[in-house]
Protein backbone atom coordinates (compact mmCIF):
# COMPACT_ATOMS: atom_id res chain seq x y z
CA UNK A 1 0.00 0.00 0.00
CA UNK A 2 1.19 3.57 -1.15
CA UNK A 3 2.28 5.90 1.98
CA UNK A 4 -0.20 8.41 2.90
CA UNK A 5 1.54 11.99 3.38
CA UNK A 6 0.68 15.86 3.00
CA UNK A 7 2.64 16.49 0.04
CA UNK A 8 4.70 19.47 -0.38
CA UNK A 9 7.72 20.98 -2.31
CA UNK A 10 10.07 19.71 0.26
CA UNK A 11 8.18 16.47 0.64
CA UNK A 12 8.94 16.67 -3.15
CA UNK A 13 12.81 17.60 -3.41
CA UNK A 14 13.38 14.63 -0.52
CA UNK A 15 11.76 10.96 -2.27
CA UNK A 16 14.57 9.05 -3.69
CA UNK A 17 14.76 7.16 -6.51
CA UNK A 18 13.12 3.71 -6.49
CA UNK A 19 15.10 0.11 -6.67
CA UNK A 20 15.86 -0.79 -10.20
CA UNK A 21 13.71 -2.06 -12.03
CA UNK A 22 10.67 -1.08 -9.22
CA UNK A 23 8.60 2.38 -8.66
CA UNK A 24 6.54 3.65 -5.53
CA UNK A 25 3.17 5.96 -5.20
CA UNK A 26 3.33 8.30 -2.15
CA UNK A 27 -0.32 9.65 -1.71
CA UNK A 28 -1.26 13.34 -0.15
CA UNK A 29 -3.85 13.82 2.51
CA UNK A 30 -5.26 17.12 0.89
CA UNK A 31 -6.63 15.90 -2.41
CA UNK A 32 -8.54 12.54 -2.32
CA UNK A 33 -6.75 10.05 -5.08
CA UNK A 34 -3.54 12.30 -5.63
CA UNK A 35 -0.49 10.99 -5.33
CA UNK A 36 2.79 10.68 -6.83
CA UNK A 37 4.74 7.68 -8.85
CA UNK A 38 9.01 7.74 -8.25
CA UNK A 39 10.80 5.35 -10.87
CA UNK A 40 14.05 4.08 -10.61
CA UNK A 41 15.04 7.03 -12.92
CA UNK A 42 13.79 9.64 -10.08
CA UNK A 43 11.34 10.56 -12.30
CA UNK A 44 8.39 11.64 -10.33
CA UNK A 45 4.93 12.11 -11.92
CA UNK A 46 1.76 13.36 -10.50
CA UNK A 47 -1.58 11.10 -10.88
CA UNK A 48 -5.28 11.44 -10.02
CA UNK A 49 -6.46 8.04 -9.35
CA UNK A 50 -10.59 7.64 -9.64
CA UNK A 51 -12.99 5.87 -11.50
CA UNK A 52 -13.40 8.03 -14.56
CA UNK A 53 -16.57 7.88 -16.13
CA UNK A 54 -16.69 4.89 -18.53
CA UNK A 55 -14.98 2.77 -16.92
CA UNK A 56 -15.92 0.12 -13.97
CA UNK A 57 -12.74 0.26 -11.56
CA UNK A 58 -10.36 2.90 -10.56
CA UNK A 59 -7.43 3.50 -12.58
CA UNK A 60 -4.62 6.03 -12.57
CA UNK A 61 -4.22 9.05 -15.09
CA UNK A 62 -0.76 11.28 -15.03
CA UNK A 63 -1.80 14.62 -14.26
CA UNK A 64 1.42 16.22 -14.67
CA UNK A 65 5.85 15.82 -14.07
CA UNK A 66 7.39 16.98 -11.10
CA UNK A 67 9.10 20.10 -11.01
CA UNK A 68 8.55 20.90 -14.72
CA UNK A 69 4.29 21.00 -12.90
CA UNK A 70 4.11 22.95 -9.53
CA UNK A 71 2.64 21.34 -6.92
CA UNK A 72 0.00 23.73 -6.72
CA UNK A 73 -0.58 23.44 -10.31
CA UNK A 74 -1.05 19.85 -10.25
CA UNK A 75 -3.38 20.07 -6.77
CA UNK A 76 -5.86 22.27 -8.75
CA UNK A 77 -5.47 20.36 -12.06
CA UNK A 78 -6.46 17.41 -10.08
CA UNK A 79 -9.41 19.06 -8.19
CA UNK A 80 -11.00 20.25 -11.36
CA UNK A 81 -10.74 16.64 -12.69
CA UNK A 82 -12.51 15.63 -9.34
CA UNK A 83 -15.51 18.18 -10.35
CA UNK A 84 -15.95 16.89 -13.49
CA UNK A 85 -16.14 13.50 -12.27
CA UNK A 86 -18.90 13.96 -10.42
CA UNK A 87 -20.56 15.66 -13.00
CA UNK A 88 -20.45 12.86 -14.88
CA UNK A 89 -17.90 14.44 -17.99
CA UNK A 90 -14.18 12.63 -18.55
CA UNK A 91 -11.40 14.94 -17.77
CA UNK A 92 -9.82 13.64 -21.09
CA UNK A 93 -13.22 15.16 -23.12
CA UNK A 94 -13.19 18.75 -21.31
CA UNK A 95 -9.90 19.68 -21.50
CA UNK A 96 -9.74 18.71 -25.56
CA UNK A 97 -12.85 21.01 -25.54
CA UNK A 98 -10.94 23.63 -23.87
CA UNK A 99 -8.18 23.38 -25.90
CA UNK A 100 -10.50 23.54 -29.46
CA UNK A 101 -11.78 26.51 -27.26
CA UNK A 102 -8.31 28.38 -26.89
CA UNK A 103 -7.25 27.32 -30.54
CA UNK A 104 -10.50 28.90 -32.03
CA UNK A 105 -10.12 31.95 -30.11
CA UNK A 106 -6.45 32.90 -31.24
CA UNK A 107 -7.35 31.74 -34.96
CA UNK A 108 -9.60 34.85 -35.08
CA UNK A 109 -6.97 37.17 -33.93
CA UNK A 110 -5.23 39.86 -36.20
CA UNK A 111 -1.97 38.17 -36.52
CA UNK A 112 -3.21 34.58 -37.22
CA UNK A 113 -4.88 35.57 -39.45
CA UNK A 114 -2.74 37.55 -41.63
CA UNK A 115 -0.36 34.58 -41.41
CA UNK A 116 -2.93 32.43 -42.86
CA UNK A 117 -3.69 35.16 -45.60
CA UNK A 118 0.32 35.58 -46.43
CA UNK A 119 0.74 32.14 -46.54
CA UNK A 120 -2.64 31.17 -48.89
CA UNK A 121 -2.97 34.44 -51.19
CA UNK A 122 0.79 36.06 -51.74
CA UNK A 123 3.35 33.57 -53.17
CA UNK A 124 1.05 33.63 -56.28
CA UNK A 125 1.23 38.05 -56.39
CA UNK A 126 4.52 39.78 -57.69
CA UNK A 127 5.07 41.63 -54.94
CA UNK A 128 4.02 38.76 -52.59
CA UNK A 129 7.21 38.83 -50.23
CA UNK A 130 7.24 42.81 -50.34
CA UNK A 131 3.27 43.03 -49.43
CA UNK A 132 4.14 40.53 -46.35
CA UNK A 133 6.83 42.37 -44.46
CA UNK A 134 5.11 45.41 -44.97
CA UNK A 135 2.00 43.33 -43.57
CA UNK A 136 3.40 42.22 -40.00
CA UNK A 137 5.89 45.31 -39.59
CA UNK A 138 2.74 47.76 -39.83
CA UNK A 139 0.24 45.55 -39.03
CA UNK A 140 0.82 42.52 -37.20
CA UNK A 141 3.14 43.63 -34.74
CA UNK A 142 0.71 46.18 -33.84
CA UNK A 143 -2.37 44.11 -33.42
CA UNK A 144 -1.03 40.87 -32.22
CA UNK A 145 -3.33 38.60 -29.97
CA UNK A 146 -6.06 41.40 -30.87
CA UNK A 147 -9.69 39.95 -32.28
CA UNK A 148 -10.08 40.50 -36.28
CA UNK A 149 -13.11 42.15 -35.27
CA UNK A 150 -12.12 44.53 -32.76
CA UNK A 151 -9.63 46.58 -35.33
CA UNK A 152 -11.46 49.44 -36.11
CA UNK A 153 -11.71 52.07 -39.03
CA UNK A 154 -9.73 54.39 -36.43
CA UNK A 155 -7.17 51.70 -36.07
CA UNK A 156 -6.72 51.22 -39.77
CA UNK A 157 -6.75 55.33 -40.12
CA UNK A 158 -3.78 55.54 -37.69
CA UNK A 159 -1.40 53.32 -39.82
CA UNK A 160 -2.45 55.85 -42.55
CA UNK A 161 -1.66 58.72 -40.82
CA UNK A 162 1.41 57.60 -39.45
CA UNK A 163 2.74 57.26 -42.99
CA UNK A 164 1.57 60.23 -43.87
CA UNK A 165 3.03 62.22 -41.57
CA UNK A 166 6.18 60.65 -41.76
CA UNK A 167 6.70 61.66 -45.40
CA UNK A 168 5.55 58.69 -47.24
CA UNK A 169 2.07 59.12 -49.07
CA UNK A 170 3.00 56.18 -51.62
CA UNK A 171 3.56 54.08 -48.73
CA UNK A 172 0.20 54.87 -47.09
CA UNK A 173 -1.85 54.38 -49.98
CA UNK A 174 0.23 50.91 -50.38
CA UNK A 175 -0.96 50.26 -46.61
CA UNK A 176 -4.50 50.86 -47.01
CA UNK A 177 -4.72 48.79 -50.37
CA UNK A 178 -2.94 46.10 -48.75
CA UNK A 179 -5.11 46.14 -45.39
CA UNK A 180 -8.41 46.33 -47.68
CA UNK A 181 -7.19 43.64 -49.70
CA UNK A 182 -6.64 41.04 -46.72
CA UNK A 183 -9.86 42.03 -45.27
CA UNK A 184 -11.82 41.72 -48.38
CA UNK A 185 -10.20 37.74 -48.06
CA UNK A 186 -11.75 37.60 -44.23
CA UNK A 187 -14.90 38.39 -45.23
CA UNK A 188 -14.95 36.07 -48.24
CA UNK A 189 -13.35 33.51 -46.39
CA UNK A 190 -16.76 33.58 -43.74
CA UNK A 191 -13.94 31.94 -40.90
CA UNK A 192 -14.01 35.17 -38.95
CA UNK A 193 -17.27 36.32 -37.82
CA UNK A 194 -16.29 39.67 -40.32
CA UNK A 195 -19.41 41.37 -42.19
CA UNK A 196 -17.71 44.65 -42.76
CA UNK A 197 -14.19 45.57 -43.26
CA UNK A 198 -12.60 48.48 -41.31
CA UNK A 199 -11.88 49.77 -44.68
CA UNK A 200 -15.17 50.49 -46.13
CA UNK A 201 -15.59 54.30 -46.67
CA UNK A 202 -11.96 55.27 -46.24
CA UNK A 203 -10.90 57.64 -49.42
CA UNK A 204 -7.23 57.88 -49.99
CA UNK A 205 -7.99 61.06 -51.91
CA UNK A 206 -9.19 62.49 -48.37
CA UNK A 207 -6.96 60.99 -46.03
CA UNK A 208 -3.48 61.34 -48.35
CA UNK A 209 -4.04 63.63 -50.44
CA UNK A 210 -4.46 63.84 -54.45
CA UNK A 211 -2.28 61.10 -55.98
CA UNK A 212 0.39 63.27 -57.92
CA UNK A 213 2.02 61.65 -61.15
CA UNK A 214 5.72 61.06 -60.73
CA UNK A 215 7.53 62.90 -63.63
CA UNK A 216 11.15 62.74 -61.98
CA UNK A 217 13.92 62.24 -64.81
CA UNK A 218 17.51 62.22 -63.78
CA UNK A 219 19.82 64.80 -65.55
CA UNK A 220 23.13 63.79 -67.25
CA UNK A 221 24.93 64.64 -63.78
CA UNK A 222 22.71 62.91 -61.48
CA UNK A 223 23.56 59.59 -63.97
CA UNK A 224 26.52 60.15 -63.31
CA UNK A 225 26.66 60.18 -60.09
CA UNK A 226 23.98 57.69 -59.61
CA UNK A 227 26.86 55.61 -61.93
CA UNK A 228 29.91 56.46 -59.82
CA UNK A 229 27.90 55.97 -56.50
CA UNK A 230 26.55 52.90 -57.32
CA UNK A 231 30.50 51.78 -58.25
CA UNK A 232 31.43 52.58 -54.95
CA UNK A 233 28.60 50.80 -53.08
CA UNK A 234 29.92 47.69 -54.47
CA UNK A 235 28.23 44.08 -54.53
CA UNK A 236 25.19 43.55 -54.37
CA UNK A 237 23.44 47.07 -54.63
CA UNK A 238 26.30 48.76 -56.89
CA UNK A 239 25.77 46.12 -59.65
CA UNK A 240 21.67 46.09 -59.55
CA UNK A 241 21.92 50.22 -59.87
CA UNK A 242 24.36 49.89 -62.94
CA UNK A 243 22.28 47.10 -64.29
CA UNK A 244 18.37 49.15 -63.83
CA UNK A 245 20.38 51.87 -65.39
CA UNK A 246 21.47 49.60 -68.60
CA UNK A 247 18.28 48.09 -69.11
CA UNK A 248 15.55 50.05 -67.64
CA UNK A 249 13.58 46.63 -65.76
CA UNK A 250 12.14 47.32 -62.49
CA UNK A 251 14.35 47.22 -59.29
CA UNK A 252 12.56 43.43 -58.01
CA UNK A 253 12.98 42.02 -61.55
CA UNK A 254 16.84 42.95 -61.31
CA UNK A 255 16.88 42.12 -57.60
CA UNK A 256 15.12 38.50 -57.90
CA UNK A 257 17.32 37.19 -61.07
CA UNK A 258 18.35 33.75 -61.32
CA UNK A 259 21.20 32.54 -63.36
CA UNK A 260 18.90 29.94 -65.51
CA UNK A 261 17.25 33.03 -66.19
CA UNK A 262 20.62 34.23 -68.26
CA UNK A 263 21.46 33.02 -71.64
CA UNK A 264 24.93 34.52 -71.79
CA UNK A 265 25.53 32.99 -74.97
CA UNK A 266 22.86 34.43 -77.21
CA UNK A 267 22.63 37.12 -75.47
CA UNK A 268 19.42 37.78 -73.55
CA UNK A 269 17.62 37.58 -70.41
CA UNK A 270 14.47 35.97 -70.04
CA UNK A 271 12.22 37.43 -67.29
CA UNK A 272 9.74 34.30 -66.36
CA UNK A 273 5.75 35.42 -66.41
CA UNK A 274 5.74 34.64 -62.52
CA UNK A 275 8.33 37.45 -61.72
CA UNK A 276 7.06 40.06 -64.73
CA UNK A 277 4.07 42.58 -63.80
CA UNK A 278 2.29 41.42 -66.87
CA UNK A 279 2.66 37.95 -66.28
CA UNK A 280 4.25 37.10 -69.63
CA UNK A 281 7.68 36.53 -69.94
CA UNK A 282 10.49 39.37 -70.88
CA UNK A 283 12.80 39.22 -73.12
CA UNK A 284 16.11 41.57 -71.89
CA UNK A 285 18.71 41.81 -74.93
CA UNK A 286 22.00 42.20 -73.37
CA UNK A 287 24.34 44.73 -74.32
CA UNK A 288 28.29 44.62 -74.23
CA UNK A 289 27.88 46.80 -71.20
CA UNK A 290 25.31 44.57 -69.24
CA UNK A 291 27.05 41.41 -70.43
CA UNK A 292 30.40 42.84 -68.29
CA UNK A 293 28.60 43.83 -65.58
CA UNK A 294 26.52 40.22 -65.14
CA UNK A 295 30.57 38.26 -65.87
CA UNK A 296 31.70 40.35 -63.06
CA UNK A 297 29.01 39.02 -60.50
CA UNK A 298 30.06 36.49 -58.21
CA UNK A 299 28.51 32.79 -58.57
CA UNK A 300 28.03 30.77 -55.22
CA UNK A 301 27.46 26.97 -55.17
CA UNK A 302 24.62 26.92 -52.95
CA UNK A 303 22.28 28.91 -54.79
CA UNK A 304 21.06 30.79 -58.17
CA UNK A 305 20.54 34.12 -57.61
CA UNK A 306 22.51 36.57 -59.09
CA UNK A 307 22.52 39.46 -56.41
CA UNK A 308 22.19 38.25 -52.71
CA UNK A 309 24.06 38.14 -48.94
CA UNK A 310 23.25 34.59 -48.53
CA UNK A 311 25.37 33.16 -51.30
CA UNK A 312 22.82 33.03 -53.84
CA UNK A 313 20.26 30.82 -51.62
CA UNK A 314 17.70 34.04 -51.39
CA UNK A 315 17.60 37.25 -53.20
CA UNK A 316 19.14 40.48 -51.58
CA UNK A 317 16.66 42.72 -49.16
CA UNK A 318 17.26 45.98 -47.53
CA UNK A 319 17.12 48.78 -50.07
CA UNK A 320 15.90 51.53 -47.81
CA UNK A 321 19.15 51.49 -46.29
CA UNK A 322 20.97 51.04 -49.47
CA UNK A 323 19.05 53.99 -50.69
CA UNK A 324 20.35 56.10 -47.95
CA UNK A 325 23.85 54.99 -48.63
CA UNK A 326 23.35 55.61 -52.40
CA UNK A 327 21.88 59.94 -51.58
CA UNK A 328 24.98 60.02 -49.43
CA UNK A 329 27.36 59.16 -52.29
CA UNK A 330 25.52 60.87 -54.45
CA UNK A 331 25.88 64.48 -52.52
CA UNK A 332 29.47 63.69 -52.08
CA UNK A 333 29.70 63.44 -56.11
CA UNK A 334 27.46 66.72 -56.79
CA UNK A 335 28.42 68.77 -54.30
CA UNK A 336 24.85 69.17 -53.07
CA UNK A 337 21.91 66.42 -51.62
CA UNK A 338 19.99 64.97 -55.00
CA UNK A 339 16.75 66.28 -55.56
CA UNK A 340 14.80 63.42 -53.91
CA UNK A 341 13.96 60.51 -56.28
CA UNK A 342 13.08 57.05 -56.36
CA UNK A 343 15.19 53.94 -58.11
CA UNK A 344 11.86 53.57 -60.08
CA UNK A 345 12.37 56.73 -61.45
CA UNK A 346 15.54 55.37 -62.92
CA UNK A 347 13.11 53.12 -65.22
CA UNK A 348 11.59 56.23 -66.32
CA UNK A 349 14.75 57.91 -67.13
CA UNK A 350 15.77 55.26 -69.72
CA UNK A 351 12.42 55.38 -71.31
CA UNK A 352 12.53 59.26 -71.48
CA UNK A 353 16.59 58.59 -72.59
CA UNK A 354 15.22 56.20 -75.06
CA UNK A 355 12.48 58.45 -76.77
CA UNK A 356 15.99 61.17 -77.18
CA UNK A 357 17.16 58.85 -79.39
CA UNK A 358 14.50 58.65 -81.20
CA UNK A 359 14.13 55.21 -80.66
CA UNK A 360 10.54 54.52 -81.66
CA UNK A 361 7.27 53.85 -78.82
CA UNK A 362 6.27 50.49 -79.77
CA UNK A 363 10.17 49.65 -79.14
CA UNK A 364 10.49 51.66 -76.57
CA UNK A 365 7.76 50.39 -74.78
CA UNK A 366 8.89 46.79 -75.06
CA UNK A 367 12.16 47.68 -73.43
CA UNK A 368 11.05 48.60 -70.64
CA UNK A 369 8.39 45.71 -70.58
CA UNK A 370 4.99 47.73 -71.50
CA UNK A 371 3.74 45.14 -73.44
CA UNK A 372 1.26 45.58 -76.71
CA UNK A 373 -2.59 46.00 -76.17
CA UNK A 374 -5.47 45.14 -77.80
CA UNK A 375 -5.77 44.28 -80.58
CA UNK A 376 -1.83 44.87 -81.49
CA UNK A 377 -1.27 42.29 -78.61
CA UNK A 378 -3.65 39.50 -80.01
CA UNK A 379 -2.43 39.96 -83.92
CA UNK A 380 1.18 41.51 -83.77
CA UNK A 381 3.48 38.26 -82.53
CA UNK A 382 6.74 39.45 -83.88
CA UNK A 383 9.45 39.88 -80.68
CA UNK A 384 11.17 43.10 -81.42
CA UNK A 385 14.40 41.64 -79.88
CA UNK A 386 16.59 42.86 -82.76
CA UNK A 387 14.79 46.26 -82.18
CA UNK A 388 15.09 46.19 -78.24
CA UNK A 389 18.81 45.21 -79.46
CA UNK A 390 19.79 48.26 -81.17
CA UNK A 391 17.63 50.69 -78.90
CA UNK A 392 19.68 49.23 -75.48
CA UNK A 393 23.08 49.70 -77.56
CA UNK A 394 22.45 53.23 -78.75
CA UNK A 395 21.31 54.33 -74.68
CA UNK A 396 24.42 51.75 -73.45
CA UNK A 397 26.63 54.26 -76.02
CA UNK A 398 24.98 57.56 -74.55
CA UNK A 399 25.14 56.35 -71.24
CA UNK A 400 29.15 56.02 -71.28
CA UNK A 401 29.43 59.65 -72.61
CA UNK A 402 26.90 60.39 -69.45
CA UNK A 403 29.24 58.45 -67.35
CA UNK A 404 32.79 58.94 -68.74
CA UNK A 405 34.40 61.60 -67.84
CA UNK A 406 36.30 63.65 -69.99
CA UNK A 407 39.71 63.45 -70.58
CA UNK A 408 42.06 66.91 -68.78
CA UNK A 409 42.84 68.74 -71.63
CA UNK A 410 38.90 69.28 -72.99
CA UNK A 411 38.27 70.12 -69.22
CA UNK A 412 41.42 72.56 -69.57
CA UNK A 413 40.08 73.89 -73.49
CA UNK A 414 36.59 74.26 -72.24
CA UNK A 415 37.99 76.62 -69.08
CA UNK A 416 39.89 78.38 -71.53
CA UNK A 417 37.62 79.67 -73.93
CA UNK A 418 35.11 80.79 -71.87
Amino acid sequence: MADKVKLTDRKLRSLKAAKVGQRYEVMDTDVSGFGVRVTDKGKRTFFLLARYPGSDNPTRRAVGEYPTNSLADAHKKARKWRDWIKEGKDPKDEEESLRLAVLRKNADTFDVVADLYIKRILPRQRRGGIVAKEIKREFSDRWKGRAITSITRRDIIEVINEAVERGAPYQARNLLGHARAMFNWAIEAGDYGLESSPCDRIRPKHLIGERSPRDRVLTDAEIRALWGSAEKMGYPFGPIIQLLLLTGVRKSEASDAQWPELDLALQVWTVPAERFKSKSTHLVPLTKDALALLKSLPTFTTGNHLFSTSLGQKPVTGFAKAKLRLDKLMAQELGKAPVPFRLHDIRRTVRTRLAGLRIADEVAEMVIGHGRKGIQRVYDQHSYEDEMREALEQWAARLRDIVTPPPDNVVRMKKGHA
